[in-house]
């Protein structure tokens, strides 16, 4: 599967624009100016050359590894990476081999010593070059090659510099380009973004989930006990038990940032008046959601701030 340039080339400023940072800022990421110019300040020689760190931050991004990336973090940007949701992590990763899924790295080494780095996953490979180093001092600019591993014409190429900072004896990643990598400055903005699509998400849940539940109605002639009934069967056909209806993890009570509660209201599961509610409310208020929303038992969906509680039928309807 062959690479689009003008997609490829928009994920790549896509990724450019995660690092959006001022130099002026070169300070707070670790790198002392007066050391960059000053030999005598200069750090221990790292166990790794610049490549190599690079290629293993490829790797880990590939692999979607968060332990072996957050190696490659400067002290400031890994507290900031901890902090990030677990969906924000893998989305900052994804950008470094713009590849939408996990895949499997392997590495190579031309005559030249330079390494490549290939990612394949089901639907694509791409092969990422790292060329020679230049190195100032603490600080190293490596020129990267991304294309597609089928690409035998270059459409698919594009170019990219990484700037890695000695810390600590080790080379951490600094920049894309031009761009800094600052993690803290992009936590609000980025939470903020993921909260917005998790809220929408949460929505389509509780459409989901009622949808499903008025097909349970109709099969087996009573509500579902818990949302664990509409999961799907570890074995076998769909039963009461298990009616495959929802994914797995809307049977848990949790997806993308929030969480589910069902409850059967005004009378019994088989009861002729029997109604239910569906509240959903994030997992971590502020983080992976704001506000909170309810589908009443007459239909109707409701959703407001309630610093993490539960929604009300008083509360404004959302579409």
């Amino acid at each position: 599967m062959r690479l689009n340039p003008s997609i490829l080339y928009s994920r790549i400023m896509l990724a450019a624009a995660l690092f959006l940072w001022g130099p002026s800022h070169i300070v707070a990421q670790g790198v002392n100016p007066a050391a960059a110019g000053n030999t005598s300040a200069v750090q221990a020689t790292p166990t790794a050359p610049p490549a190599a760190a690079l290629r293993d931050l490829l790797s880990a991004a590939c692999a979607q590894n968060q332990k072996d990336f957050l190696r490659f973090l400067t002290a400031r940007n890994k507290e900031a990476f901890a902090r990030l949701t677990p969906a924000a992590r893998v989305a900052l990763m994804k950008r470094f081999v713009l590849l939408g899924e996990p895949g499997k790295p392997t590495s190579t080494t031309n005559t030249s010593g330079r390494p490549t780095v290939s990612c394949q996953t089901p639907a694509v490979t791409t092969d990422m070059q790292i060329g020679g180093a230049d190195v100032r001092d603490n600080i190293a600019f490596l020129p990267l090659e991304l294309r597609d591993s089928q690409d035998s014409t270059g459409d698919t190429v594009h170019q990219a510099t990484i700037g890695l900072v000695r810390e600590d004896g080790e080379w951490k990643l600094l920049s894309l380009g031009l761009l800094f990598l600052d993690l803290p400055a992009l936590e609000v903005e980025w939470d903020a973004a993921e909260m917005d699509s998790n809220e929408s998400t949460a929505i389509e849940s509780l459409k989901k989930i009622s949808a499903a539940i008025q097909t349970y109605l109709h099969t087996y002639a009573r509500l579902p006990q818990s949302l664990a009934n509409l999961g799907p069967p570890l074995h076998g056909a769909p039963t009461a038990d298990s009616a495959g209806l929802v994914d797995s993890d809307l049977a848990t009570e949790a997806k993308n940032g929030y969480t589910f509660r069902y409850v059967i209201v005004g009378g019994t599961a088989v009861g002729a008046e029997a109604k239910y509610e569906i509240a959903a409310k994030p997992a971590s208020y502020a983080r992976t959601g704001q506000r909170s929303f309810l589908r009443d038992s007459s239909g109707g969906l409701h959703g407001a701030d309630h610093h993490g509680g539960i929604a009300t039928p008083a509360d404004p309807r959302v579409e």
